[in-house]
């Protein structure tokens, strides 16, 4: 028996990657799953996938940059299943370059959909979970946020503001028994870094401890963690990065 049998997780950004990955963990346990995603093709065919391996999964398609959109994503899950336990802010997007080089454009474009969106999902989430006087609310950070890297001005700023969101909401809400951590990934294998290519994921890999890049399920355990009842922590961030600041 899992650990959270008839808990409702929403995860965003969840029809690929480190989402999807958080998304299996969190079913593997018993949670009931809502899978969230700007491409709606993805959403309902990674929900298919997940209906079949046996989990209770709802595709819900959503633009985590517009509020409408979080709204109807939001009472869709509590129409269908009645409240949300477990929110899961893990949607985002890079638009790496030098500061220099850096457009306004492409900055907003991150902290919108890396930070703000954060705001966005965690506010209407938070009254339901402030109704029945428990939650868990988990932010994907990263090590960048905490520790900058060359050519992530801006998902740098957005993800030491989604650290700074997570400890000020982690307090606000701690009388309502609503937890609130970040997980903060270091080097991971995703579609995303293996576009650097062999060479500069070697010297990377080399600066690394534990001599490997870190996997989506290895995020995924540390959101399950943070998920479970057993978790006497708010307003922590765990770098899961294989020791690559240490």
């Amino acid at each position: 028996m899992g650990s959270l049998i008839d808990q409702v997780a929403v995860v965003t950004g969840s029809g690929r990657g480190i989402g999807r990955a958080i998304a299996e963990a969190l079913m593997s346990e018993g949670a009931k799953i809502v899978i969230s995603d700007i491409n709606e093709e993805l959403c309902q065919q990674t929900c298919e996938e997940l209906k079949s391996a046996g989990g209770q999964v709802l595709a819900v398609p959503c633009n985590v940059t517009v509020s409408a959109s979080v709204d109807k994503m939001v009472d869709t899950v509590v129409e269908s299943w009645g409240k949300i336990d477990i929110l899961v802010n893990n949607a985002g997007i890079t638009r790496d370059a030098l500061f220099m080089r850096m457009t306004e454009e492409n900055w907003q474009a991150v902290i919108d959909t890396n930070l703000t969106s954060a705001f966005k999902v965690t506010k209407p989430v938070i009254k339901h979970m402030s109704k029945q006087r428990s939650g868990r609310v988990i932010n994907i950070a990263s090590t960048t946020g905490v520790h900058g890297n060359f050519g992530q001005a801006n998902y740098a700023a957005a993800k030491a503001g989604l650290i700074g969101f997570t400890k000020t909401i982690a307090l606000e809400y701690a009388s309502r028994n609503i937890t609130c951590n970040a997980v903060a990934p270091g080097f991971i294998d995703t579609a995303m870094t293996q576009a650097l290519g062999e060479e500069i994921i070697s010297k990377i890999v080399g600066r690394i401890p534990l001599q490997r890049m870190g996997t989506p399920d290895d995020i995924a355990k540390a959101v399950v963690f943070f998920a479970g009842p057993g978790a006497y922590v708010t307003g922590q961030v765990l770098e899961v990065s294989g020791g690559l600041y240490t």
